[in-house]
């Protein structure tokens, strides 16, 4: 069947070709033998009110064999033509009432390189109306270039678009009809491999849009990895930059676009390729990149600086440049960016200290809930991990403060020494990336960060020390006598350390055992906690009030714990409450933010040391 379909395409080609009213390009296309075969790519420039309107194909015309064009830019910034094939209209394949069309793409660069990350949104035209853009293909080691086409009267839908009438305004490439355009490869039998092309279809997966990590040592992505990968995207180490270059070409449908998520002294950036414009507006890729709805992602020109073929992994390697806009909107069909528009982006200084000379990095991220804490956490490990002064013994003393528009500033004081588990700048990474979380998980107010400066000053040597005993130099006392609790700490690779600290037994302190707790911050902060405290989420004053008191590595604390109950409504700790009291608060813990522990900390006290501590121990005291 294959060799008669092919003898029928090849003996009607040469008809044409004998008919001397067509000739062909590069990629087989055929055109008008009065045009150059540039001309086949060519739109003028956007925003012209003069341009040809866009002509729309309804999915329901669009039928198993015809033929058609579509654009994407292999190398630098103009769109080139591919041939294609249309090999059927696929039902719900793309979720319910959401239809894929299948189609095979022809010539010469698409067939050597396949269909490759950064292809997704090019789009495509029958007869000179546009009927979607490319946005899936077959997983890895596919033979042919077959891919999935997102219909343009889905991508349309997406929110800020005219449903009922897309503007009209760009120019479609168009090809003139000829019999190939209307005619099966099959013989003209509509139905013919149905069950081949369902099964074919079920392989197929979201032309990944290549995040290209610029100024990123491999293991800062490849650590992160796994958290950009489960949102969809495709890291790429070093194959791109982000900048500010006038880039003079206009972008147009089947331009390479970028979506930038950090830049500065690092960047982190998308490429896919447009689908649809008009003077307002611009849709893309055809798949979402994470479908977080509202976005603001800074959109830039972009240019394709090689197509990399690889049956595992081929991908654009694109540079970003001018912004012209932002990305608006991440939904299921396409994204989309808005000409002119801005993104808020938060500003991050990074300053280190103590090394040959004082290192400092700016750049900015975009702000979202899920990405940005990631992306926090993978730009200050990379920052860490590319100084020549770091080393596996290094340790950090941390000063920051993260400014939230309308709120306290959220202060960041700590130490961070090498733990068995990880090395200090993944304990740095994390400190941050876990405020960052916290701050936006809030569930009443929407966070709107104005800026983040971190200020760590690298320690040359691992500051860290276990608590290896303690004791008291009593076992009895009254309410109101002062003890002496000692404390023996193991530095790592160091001669013992004995701390001798003084603790006053509250006046208030009834007859009976007390707890007395020598611990670290992190040991305290978690004890004070229990899984009730994340059932229900505080609201944004009171989580940064909460972050703000917590406790730092560099100290350690003894508390005197009592067997009476304390409750904790949001941030307020309320110790030794009376039964009769407890009994009622009990009733509130429907309506309230509250905890119950069954021990009152009735005294806390902390001594500074110049090590990250770590353990603790506890003594039991008898009150006379």
């Amino acid at each position: 069947m294959r060799i008669a379909v092919s003898f029928r395409v090849a003996s009607l080609l040469l008809v044409l070709c004998l008919s001397n009213s067509f000739t062909f390009a590069d990629d087989k296309t055929p055109i008008a033998k009065d045009k150059k075969p540039a001309e086949v790519a060519k739109s003028p420039e956007p925003h012209k009110s003069s341009a040809a309107p866009t002509r729309i194909m309804p999915l329901e015309e669009v039928k198993l064999g015809m033929r058609g064009v579509a654009y994407t830019v292999f190398e630098g910034t103009k769109p080139e033509a591919m041939e294609v094939e249309i090999l059927g209209v696929l039902h719900n394949m793309n979720g319910p009432k959401s239809d894929m069309i299948l189609a095979r793409l022809h010539g010469t660069k698409v067939e050597f390189t396949g269909v490759v990350a950064g292809m997704s949104g090019s789009p495509v035209y029958i007869d000179g109306k546009l009927i979607g853009a490319l946005a899936f293909r077959i997983g890895s080691f596919s033979k042919e270039p077959i891919a999935g086409i997102t219909p343009i009267e889905d991508m349309l839908e997406i929110n800020e678009l005219d449903r009922s009438a897309p503007p009209q305004s760009v120019f479609a490439p168009t090809r003139p009809e000829t019999e190939t355009s209307r005619t099966s490869i099959s013989g003209g039998n509509p139905d013919a491999k149905a069950g081949d092309l369902t099964q074919l279809a079920s392989y197929m997966t979201p032309i990944a849009a290549p995040l290209v990590f610029s100024g990123f040592s491999d293991e800062a992505v490849k650590r992160f990895m796994p958290q950009f990968v489960s949102a969809g995207i495709m890291p790429v180490l070093g194959a791109g930059s982000v900048s500010n270059a006038v880039q003079p070409e206009a972008i147009e449908p089947g331009s390479s676009v970028g979506i930038v998520l950090v830049r500065g002294d690092m960047d982190i950036a998308a490429t896919c390729t447009v689908t649809y414009m008009d003077a307002e507006r611009l849709l893309a890729c055809g798949h979402p990149l994470f479908q977080f709805g509202k976005v603001e992602m800074p959109m830039t020109k972009s240019t394709v600086l090689a197509t990399l073929p690889s049956p595992l992994n081929a991908f654009k390697i694109a540079a970003s440049t001018e912004t012209i806009g932002s990305f608006v909107q991440d939904r299921h069909t396409g994204i989309m960016g808005k000409f002119g528009a801005d993104s808020q982006m938060i500003p991050v200084t990074l300053n280190v200290r103590g090394g040959s000379k004082p290192k400092q990095f700016h750049y900015e991220m975009l702000n979202n809930p899920k990405l940005t804490p990631v992306v926090m956490m993978s730009t200050i490990f990379n920052a860490l991990q590319g100084l020549n002064e770091y080393g596996e013994d290094s340790s950090y003393r941390m000063e920051g403060k993260i400014s939230v528009q309308g709120f306290p500033t959220v202060q960041m004081q700590n130490m961070f020494a090498p733990a068995d588990a990880q090395p200090t700048s993944v304990s740095v990474a994390m400190s941050v990336g876990d405020r960052f979380g916290r701050i936006y998980e809030n569930s009443y107010q929407t966070p709107d960060i104005k800026g983040v400066q971190i200020d760590l000053d690298l320690i040359r040597e691992r500051r860290w020390a276990r608590i290896e005993a303690a004791r008291t130099d009593m076992t009895e006392a009254r309410p109101g006598d002062q003890i002496m609790v000692e404390v023996v700490l193991r530095p790592f690779r160091g001669e013992r350390i004995v701390k001798q600290i003084p603790v006053r037994i509250p006046t208030t302190t009834p007859k009976g055992n007390v707890r007395i707790l020598i611990s670290d911050g992190d040991t305290l902060d978690k004890s004070r906690r229990s899984p009730g405290q994340f059932a229900r989420k505080l609201d944004l004053n009171a989580t940064i009030a909460s972050l703000n008191k917590e406790r730092t590595n560099d100290r350690l604390y003894v508390s005197v714990l009592q067997s009476n109950p304390q409750a904790m409504v949001e941030d307020k700790v309320m110790p030794g409450l009376p039964l009769s009291v407890m009994n009622v608060m009990d009733g509130m813990r429907g309506t309230q933010d509250m905890i119950v522990s069954g021990e009152s900390a009735v005294d806390e006290s902390s001594t500074p040391l110049d090590f990250v501590v770590a353990g603790s121990q506890v003594i039991t005291l008898t009150i006379k």
